[in-house]
C-alpha cells in the first residue's frame, strides 16, 4: 500500500518534471549568455533539488521493498527468511522517510524564499490612525534588525503630527516573505491617544500588505507601457528637496497601477525602487488572478486574502495582541519591541497544519 497519497505523489512527480526542464533551460547557450534568467532559474533548481532528491531516494527504497517481498513468494527459502527479517526495518524506515517526504514538500511555500516589500497605509483613525501605521513601522524595522535583515525605504506620505498616512519599504535578507506573509491585513489599535485630555481609549487601524518582490525575468514591463514622471520629493531629504526632480512616479497604462518613490537622492535608483515595487503588484495581481477559484487556499496565504480582513488587534491598556487567526494572545509591549518571532512561529505550525490537512 503507497504511503504516499495519489494527490502528494502527483505534486512530487510535477517537481521532478519542473526540475528537468529548469535543468534543460541553464543546459541552453542562448540562456547561459542571460544572466538575469539564468540566475532565476539556478535559484529555483536549488530550491527544488532537495525535494526532488529525497523523493527520488524514496522511490529507490520503495523498490528495494518490493523486491523483499517479491523474495518472500521465492523458491528460495534462504532468500525468503532473509527478506522476511529485514522487512519491517525497511518498512519502518519508509514510514519515516514518506514523513519527511512531506515535511520537505511543505517547508517553503512558493514564494517563502523570496524579498518582501511592505506597504502600510493608514486607515480608519485620523492622525492616530497615521501614528499607528508609523509604529508599525517601526515594529518590522526591529523585527528585521532581530532576523539580520536589510530595510530599505521606498516611498512615504508623512501625517501632520509625526505619522504617516502611507509608507512602503523593502526587506532583503533569508526566507524574508515567509515570516511577514502573515502580516497582510487589518490591524486594528486600541489606546488612549496622546492628545486625548480625558483619558478615553480610541480605535483606529492600518492596513498591511505584504509582496514579494519579483525578478524581472519573471515579470517583464515593456517600456512602451510606462509613463514615468518625475518631481520634486515633499519628504525629508535635505536642499535637494527643493533643488532637483529626483522622485519618481510610475504608471503601468494596461492596469492603471501608480507606485512612487522619493526616499533617494538618485533618480535612477528611485526608479529602480520604484520598478521593483511596481513588478510585486504586477506580479501579486496574477497570482489572485489566478487563484481566484481557490478560496480555502486564499484564506490560508493570508497575503492574497482581503485586506479588509481584521487580522489582529494591539490592546495597549491591556498589554495584550491578539492574533485572530490563531485566537491567541501575546505580549505586546515584547512584540513592539520587535519580537514578533512567537506570532510568526504560531502562524507557521497553523499553515503547515492546514497544508497536510489538504494533502
Amino acid at each position: 500500500m503507497s504511503r504516499l497519497r495519489p494527490r502528494v505523489r502527483q505534486k512530487l512527480d510535477g517537481l521532478v518534471a519542473r526540475l528537468e526542464q529548469l535543468l534543460a533551460q541553464v543546459a541552453d547557450p542562448g540562456v547561459l549568455a542571460q544572466v538575469d534568467r539564468l540566475g532565476a532559474l539556478q535559484r529555483e533548481i536549488g530550491t527544488l533539488m532537495p525535494v526532488v532528491d529525497r523523493y527520488r531516494a524514496f522511490q529507490r527504497l520503495e523498490r528495494d521493498l518490493d523486491e523483499h517481498r517479491a523474495l518472500l513468494e521465492g523458491a528460495d527459502r534462504e532468500l525468503a527468511e532473509l527478506a522476511r527479517s529485514e522487512l519491517p526495518q525497511l518498512e519502518q524506515r519508509a514510514d519515516r522517510e514518506a514523513e519527511a517526504l512531506v515535511d520537505a514538500l511543505l517547508a517553503d511555500g512558493p514564494d517563502d524564499r523570496r524579498d518582501c516589500i511592505v506597504e502600510i497605509r493608514a486607515g480608519t483613525g485620523g492622525e492616530e490612525a497615521a501614528l499607528f501605521a508609523r509604529d508599525l513601522c517601526t515594529l518590522y524595522q526591529r523585527f528585521a534588525q532581530r532576523q539580520g535583515w536589510t530595510f530599505e525605504p521606498i516611498h512615504s506620505t508623512p501625517a501632520e503630527q509625526g505619522g504617516f498616512k502611507e509608507i512602503v519599504f523593502a526587506l532583503h535578507g533569508d526566507h524574508v516573505f515567509q515570516s511577514m506573509q502573515f502580516e497582510s491585513g487589518g490591524h486594528r489599535v486600541q489606546r488612549v491617544p496622546e492628545t486625548e485630555a480625558k483619558g478615553r481609549v480610541h480605535t483606529s487601524a492600518a492596513t498591511v500588505a505584504v509582496l514579494p518582490e519579483v525578478e524581472d525575468v519573471e515579470v517583464h514591463l515593456d517600456e512602451k507601457d510606462l509613463r514615468v514622471d518625475t518631481y520634486r520629493s515633499s519628504g525629508a531629504g535635505g536642499q535637494h528637496v527643493n533643488k532637483t526632480e529626483s522622485a519618481v512616479r510610475i504608471t503601468h497604462l494596461p492596469t492603471g497601477t501608480v507606485v512612487a518613490c522619493q526616499e533617494e537622492r538618485s533618480q535612477l535608483k528611485n526608479r529602480q525602487r520604484a520598478m521593483s515595487l511596481l513588478r510585486a503588484r504586477i506580479h501579486e495581481a496574477q497570482q489572485r488572478a489566478a487563484d481566484a477559484a481557490r478560496a480555502a487556499e486564499r484564506r490560508e496565504q493570508v497575503g492574497s486574502g482581503d485586506r479588509s480582513d481584521r487580522i489582529r488587534t494591539y490592546n495597549f491598556p491591556q498589554d495584550r495582541l491578539t492574533d485572530h487567526r490563531l485566537n491567541r494572545n501575546f505580549a505586546l509591549s515584547q512584540v513592539l519591541e520587535g519580537k514578533l518571532e512567537p506570532v510568526v512561529e504560531g502562524l507557521l505550525v497553523d499553515r503547515r497544519q492546514r497544508r497536510i490537512e489538504e494533502l
